[in-house]
């Protein structure tokens, strides 16, 4: 792990990105104190699996059926 200031960062930063993305973690300090890590970019989000809820979820037949008067007027619909 390598420490740097925020000026040298500013001034380096194409060559630390090359250095991140061989797998170097970098931290970036103010004043000698760490307030960021540059690290390479990992894609998080999973795909989406199409009916991984099927059998979970279950709807009823009036789910669209008018609200009762009395929640109506709470919401201002009516």
């Amino acid at each position: 792990m390598l420490q740097i200031n925020i000026h040298e960062a500013k001034t380096h930063l194409s060559r630390l990105i090359e250095q991140t993305l061989s797998g170097k973690e970098i931290v970036i300090a103010k004043h000698g104190k760490p307030v960021a890590r540059l690290v390479p970019y990992t894609n998080t989000v999973k795909k989406r699996k199409p009916g991984s809820l099927q059998g979970k979820i279950k709807m009823t037949t009036d789910f669209d059926a008018p609200l009762p008067d009395d929640i109506a007027k709470s919401l201002g619909i009516l």
